[in-house]
């Protein structure tokens, strides 16, 4: 199914890209300051209720900080952003293959879950991609990259 076609209606597991400029830190809700090193981040969210919405929330710039994510985005640029059509829940078992792979930010994201993360850490945009291409596809998904 191509993103395109999928609409508002899109449910699945999205993978924000996201490039921090330099090493900075930065007050992440109940998890406090968290130290983010500069490069590259690629943070695993699902919204079964809708991936366009729930893309669309995080990329502006009005909105009530709710998400670990929100407080990321106030210093960060999004730069890319893959998803993968699914009816199940499967955002857990892609942080866990990331998990083997890349440092991580304790608690970032999965306070509603068992995971140690759902933020991964890689000075290389390319890498990230590449690893989150590949434990989408070993997770039977069918990932594609943007919401045209």
């Amino acid at each position: 199914m191509g993103a395109e076609r999928a609409g508002s209606a899109l449910k699945g597991v999205y993978v924000l890209f996201l490039r921090v400029p330099f090493s900075l830190s930065i007050p992440i809700g109940a998890l406090g300051t968290v130290q983010f090193k500069g490069g590259h981040y690629a943070y695993v969210g699902s919204a079964l209720g809708g991936v366009r919405q729930r893309v669309s929330r995080h990329m502006r710039k009005e909105k009530t900080l709710h998400w670990h994510v929100d407080y990321l985005l106030l210093r960060s640029r999004v730069v890319d952003l893959v998803v993968a059509p699914t009816e199940k829940p499967k955002e857990c078992a892609i942080a866990r293959r990331l998990a083997e792979r890349f440092e991580s930010v304790p608690g970032f994201g999965c306070s509603d879950c068992r995971c140690e993360s759902h933020l991964f850490y890689h000075p290389e945009l390319h890498v990230l991609v590449r690893e989150v291409l590949q434990a989408m596809r070993a997770e039977k998904l069918r990932p594609v990259k943007g919401l045209a």
